[in-house]
């Protein structure tokens, strides 16, 4: 019986496949997106190139404090999650900002 209850836990202790992380982060960064719009329903910068380069550069300095924090959880010698890489971080932050950019007032 205990050898059932390993087998049927096996496949949730596994790393999901990359391109399903991929979009499981692209999705939440648009549902927090779309949370952070009910939140504060404004711009948080101001109209032309403010808007732009936190479009671009907010995701980018996420994606960087991601990889500090999982510097840091290593060091630690706590487990490392998938979304304490650069490229994790940074795809929630720009799902987030992208929904933000097009549906803020």
């Amino acid at each position: 019986m205990e050898l059932g209850l390993h087998a049927l836990a096996a496949p949730f202790r596994r790393q999901p496949n990359v391109w399903f992380a991929v979009l499981g982060y692209l999705v939440l960064g648009a549902l927090f997106g779309a949370l952070s719009l009910w939140l504060l329903p404004h711009h948080l910068t101001r109209d032309g190139w403010p808007r732009l380069v936190n479009l671009v550069f907010t995701p980018v300095a996420a994606g960087l404090a991601m990889t500090l924090l999982g510097h840091w959880r290593a060091r630690r010698g706590d487990p490392v999650l998938r979304i304490d890489r650069f490229a994790c971080g940074y795809l929630f932050a720009l799902a987030m900002a992208v929904v933000r950019f097009n549906f803020a007032h």
